[in-house]
């Protein structure tokens, strides 16, 4: 079986982590959906239906039993059951949204449970991570024992909600599961004087450096090092905030990197709601939400003391310094961004992130560079 999460036409929806991924390649809560549909449907072969200059990285893998999936949908084990059933020519809709669909989709069948939980905006995963935190905790725990977790921390709440997988290392910390429950992945550490209250989940290899405060739901993908004071934040992978500095309500994509001391409001002066830029409709538009920070996109890294204005959103492959605020809005390739902005020499942005790959043992792949040669050309 084949399971093709589609992007139905959300795309831009989620840039600018979606100018290098598809939406089915976004993680939220623990997981990503092609994760999860991995974990509901052991057997299946799960790819994506994309934008053709990510389908290079992201390939579609079709066979005679293809199922495109919405990828903005989080699967459940109900949801999974019927699409596994869904036969030749049948789509599974929930009112007017799609949730699968095999061959024409001429068959109309109506999903009879509550509307299953949908992604429709980029600041929808850190608005909605806590529910699907708290869902992918039980999926990948249940029926499972943590490993040991050592005395010298202090746990406030219910032990029990707190999982350690094999070689995580928690020492001397503050874990608190009153609000949620806290994962901590294989071979992950948090350092001594840390204080961690959930829901939470810490990814493979990551790192959360000594006395940090974080606040749930926040989500550190695999290979990230975090530092500081994070509130309801998702990191995709392979990011970097090591140091002090305020980060809330914000979304950073794979190897970007924070300078020391930098810090995102996430909260207007005037308590008003907030606008933030829609690559979408290429403007400025109303988010209906009081609280956001800064959205990052892959590469791109910020110098020591930058600030950031509330919902900064900042595209791929940028280099942020300056003393002053920067823009509301960077562009992918923009270098500098607060008293001018330069672009930034594609050559020189490839050897940056080769540079900061590399110290992972990796370097990008042919579908990095095609997707950086295209958003060079076509913006982003």
């Amino acid at each position: 079986m084949n399971i093709i999460l589609h992007d139905n036409e959300l795309h831009l929806r989620f840039a600018p982590l979606t100018l290098t991924r598809p939406v089915g390649d976004l993680r939220v809560g623990i997981l990503t959906n092609k994760e999860r549909w991995e974990k509901w449907i052991p057997e299946a072969t799960v790819s994506f239906e994309t934008e053709k200059y990510i389908s290079k990285k992201f390939p579609r893998i079709s066979g005679k039993a293809d199922i495109e999936v919405n990828a903005a949908i989080i699967p459940t084990e109900a949801i999974a059951a019927a699409v596994v059933h869904l036969e030749d020519n049948q789509v599974l809709l929930s009112g007017d949204t799609w949730i699968a669909r095999r061959g024409d989709a001429t068959q109309k069948i109506q999903w009879k449970e509550q509307h299953p939980l949908e992604l429709t905006q980029r600041w929808d995963l850190f608005q909605k991570n806590d529910e699907i935190l708290v869902a992918d905790y039980f999926l990948l725990t249940g029926g499972r024992e943590s490993q040991y977790i050592p005395n010298s921390n202090t746990i406030i709440g219910d032990p029990s909600l707190i999982f350690l997988e094999t070689g995580a290392s928690v020492e001397g910390s503050f874990l608190n599961t009153t609000s949620g429950p806290i994962y901590i992945a294989k071979n992950a550490e948090i350092m001594e004087g840390s204080m961690i209250r959930g829901p939470f989940s810490l990814g493979e290899h990551a790192v959360v450096k000594m006395g940090a405060k974080i606040y749930g739901a926040t989500t550190i993908g695999p290979f990230c090092k975090v530092g500081g004071e994070i509130t309801n934040c998702v990191f995709q992978a392979y990011s970097n905030k090591g140091h002090d500095g305020f980060l809330g309500n914000s979304l950073v994509g794979e190897w970007c990197n924070f300078g020391a001391d930098t810090n995102t409001s996430n909260l207007k002066n005037n308590y008003s709601m907030i606008r933030s830029w829609s690559y979408e409709t290429g403007t400025e538009v109303e988010t209906g939400l009081q609280f956001m920070g800064v959205c990052m996109g892959d590469h791109s890294k910020c110098a020591i003391n930058t600030m950031f204005n509330t919902a900064t959103v900042v595209g791929v492959s940028c280099n942020i310094f300056g003393g002053e605020f920067p823009k509301k809005f960077i562009p992918s390739f923009s270098w500098g961004a607060v008293n001018g902005t330069e672009l930034f020499d594609l050559k020189k942005a490839k050897e940056a992130a080769n540079a900061m790959m590399s110290r992972r043992g990796l370097e990008l792949s042919e579908g990095d560079h095609y997707m950086l040669d295209y958003l060079s050309k076509h913006g982003g």
